[in-house]
């Protein structure tokens, strides 16, 4: 048995009979730095998530994002609405998707050009590491750069063949079942995994079933390196079970919403990507470049429509970085540039489900026996993101690193309707909207383990194209009052890593928002969401992190301080100044402590949020909560053939508890409930080849 830690920018391996070096632990989330999180003025979370927290099922990212400071996963337990992720209280706000931050697969962005990244299609299976930066990051990836999430895959087996086989079934109805393939064939390594995942839900109308892959192929040549990747999913069905009101989650947290039920919410959705990645490391320094190309297609029958989505998407980045000497100090200079494309073609149709009965043609629903009704939206919308940025890192002395970046962006929406004529006018139409975000990090060295560090960076986020859209007048075409948010974080922390096998960070940050993009509904809007901008909020809060090992028994916290609030606004006569901003716990702690022994591992996890507020009005709460899971992983093997067994329960008392809020619902349907007491059982089964056998 050994402990895994870091210290500086080197991995510790503590075996019994003394210590070695590894290679250089470096992250890629800060685009050509390529330094320990330890020699960076950020505050940067580096996670392996199967090795720190083993017995992972893969289902949803609140599991794979656990236990990282600043940043917390909403699961809203409904398979037609994806988890809320915030950083800081950015994507706090999301109705569907992500919002607010940057989400990465290998470099290459999954966030789509107007700052929503949809994540149902990202395969969780392959995942070996995780980088978080969190903070303000628009100087390096422009829109919604309230934080970054970078998603690492594991490297291949140094096998020729490495095949297995997994299979989850649990409570309410859950099953799971993976195949998986990957090796290393000289210079080639390659992975792939396909899995089917079905589900009847915790709740009542929450039958989901899906299946996605992942495929990714690389060529080592030279200093250099090339990789194909490939993300696929198909879901033919995933209902919408709807947020509830707190008589009714009190009453019964497995019902459904009665009017998502009669309005047959779901969503059938598929989707593809395929994108490539090159690297070239010299002496005289490094160039990256990416290009990707993906498409969708999505029918979501919601209470107020059924909405269709045809989308395409492309993108394409250039970084390069040298190191270089000015004035006798050694300096590391970075430039990059990247443009991103997306092209949707939207339609909505009345929902016709539920008309009054005995049913009648009208105008909205002609033919009685059909879903979709008259069209009432039918326009092309086109968004594209262009970016650029620089950024230097200069070395004062042996303890002192100043660094700083600037980008500008360039963000273009057009609506081209294509239902005009008669008493349709033609809401075409275009907006274009940029920025410009600097930022400043000084970072000093006080140990060879252990780093101070001071920073002061912006972000700004658009509306996305549908935020954009849906306008509370029921105009169509693009909404030009509503307008992006820009932040200015100040942040300061120390971290660091012991030989004992010790791990902190902690951090302090003041983060102020203009214009912050505000959810609501209107009672006649059957669960639309529409935004309007806050004239100021402020930010304050506190992370730490911590992990510890000593001898067998591993245990590691993150806790989370948030103290956000509204600074200046009014909505009509209302007056929020003061109220805390909807949606985030101000306190949330998470923890683990894993018990290894020669046959196999003993985990117990904890969250402990703190109550939210459902409203501006602060006149409404979701109580807070304590969760505790508990799992039992064993592994045996024989020769190159081994097996995994793990018994797990989540959720290990019953608690009901509101495990995310739809913030300003109408109506009281604020609250979405977490699972009860879930018990599962996942066998794996590997293989691998001799390594001669090629």
């Amino acid at each position: 048995m050994f402990a895994l830690f870091l210290v500086g920018s080197l991995a510790i391996q503590v075996p019994d009979s003394g210590i070695a070096r590894l290679d250089p632990v470096v992250v890629e989330v800060t685009r050509g730095a390529h330094r320990s999180p330890l020699e960076l003025p950020f505050a940067i979370t580096v996670t392996r998530p199967d090795s720190s927290r083993p017995g992972q099922r893969h289902l949803s990212l609140d599991e794979t994002l656990a236990q990282i400071p600043g940043l917390a996963v909403s699961n809203r337990n409904n398979p037609s609405q994806d988890p809320r992720i915030s950083i800081r209280g950015f994507g706090a706000r999301s109705a569907f998707g992500v919002r607010g931050i940057r989400i990465l697969r290998d470099g290459i962005p999954l966030t789509l050009p107007d700052g929503q990244t949809p994540v149902d299609y990202l395969d969780l299976e392959s995942v070996g590491r995780v980088e978080v930066l969190r903070g303000s990051a628009s100087s390096l990836y422009g829109n919604a750069g309230g934080g970054v999430v970078d998603l690492r895959s594991a490297d291949p087996a140094r096998v020729p063949i490495l095949a297995e086989g997994r299979w989850w079934a649990g409570s309410y109805g859950n099953q799971r079942l993976v195949a998986k393939a990957g090796g290393t064939l000289g210079r080639i390594g390659y992975q792939g995994n396909v899995a089917r995942t079905e589900s009847s839900g915790f709740r009542d109308y929450a039958r989901q079933r899906m299946t996605n892959a992942f495929g990714r192929v690389t060529l080592e040549a030279g200093t250099g390196v090339v990789a194909l990747q490939f993300l696929g999913m198909s879901t033919p069905l995933a209902e919408n079970p709807g947020a509830l009101t707190a008589a009714q989650l009190s009453a019964e947290p497995r019902m459904a919403d009665p009017l998502s039920i009669r309005k047959r919410a779901r969503k059938v959705v598929s989707q593809s990507q395929v994108g490539v990645t090159a690297r070239r490391a010299g002496d005289s320094g490094d160039i990256e470049a990416f290009g990707y190309l993906g498409a969708r297609s999505l029918d979501n029958p919601l209470a107020f429509a059924v909405v269709d989505v045809e989308r395409t998407t492309s993108g394409a980045g250039l970084r390069g970085g040298f190191g270089h000497h000015f004035l006798g100090a050694p300096q590391r200079f970075t430039a990059g540039t990247e443009l991103q494309l997306q092209n949707d073609l939207r339609r909505n149709y009345s929902n016709c489900n539920d008309v009054p009965m005995p049913p009648a043609p009208t105008a909205a629903c002609p033919v009685v026996s059909e879903e979709r009704g008259s069209v009432t939206l039918d326009q092309r919308e086109l968004v594209s993101s262009i970016g650029a940025y620089v950024r230097d890192e200069v070395r004062l002395g042996d303890r002192f690193t100043l660094s700083g970046g600037v980008r500008a962006d360039r963000i273009r929406f057009e609506v081209r309707d294509r239902l005009t004529g008669g008493v349709n006018p033609d809401d075409s139409g275009e907006r274009s909207l940029g920025a410009v975000s600097p930022t400043i990090g000084l970072l000093a060295l006080m140990a060879p383990a252990h780093s101070a560090y001071a920073n002061i960076s912006s972000a700004f986020e658009t509306p996305t194209a549908t935020e954009l859209g849906n306008q509370p007048s029921g105009a169509a075409g693009i909404n030009r009052e509503l307008r992006p948010q820009r932040s200015t974080t100040y942040e300061t922390g120390v971290k660091g890593a012991a030989s004992i096998g010790l791990r902190y960070d902690l951090s302090i940050f003041a983060t102020s928002v203009v214009d912050e993009l505000i959810p609501f509904d209107i009672p006649a809007g059957n669960g639309r969401r529409y935004f309007r901008n806050a004239g100021r909020t402020s930010r304050r809060g506190l992370e730490a992190g911590f992990a510890g090992v000593r001898g067998p028994v591993e245990i590691a916290a993150a806790y989370t301080y948030a103290n956000y609030r509204f600074r200046d606004f009014t909505v009509d006569t209302a007056r929020y100044a003061g109220n805390r901003i909807p949606g985030i716990p101000r306190q949330l702690l998470q923890g683990s402590a894993i018990l290894r022994t020669s046959a196999g591992s003993l985990v117990a996890e904890a969250t402990v949020a703190d109550r939210v507020f459902v409203n501006d009005a602060n006149s409404d709460t979701a109580p807070g909560y304590a969760v505790f899971n508990a799992r039992l992983n064993t592994r045996a093997s024989v020769g190159r053939a081994g097996g995994d067994l793990t018994l797990g329960v989540n959720n290990l008392f019953n608690r009901r508890y509101a495990s995310s809020v739809s913030v300003n619902a109408a109506g009281g349907k604020y609250f979405e409930p977490g699972v009860g007491r879930a018990v599962y059982l996942g066998i794996s089964l590997s293989g691998a080849s001799s390594p001669t056998a090629f």
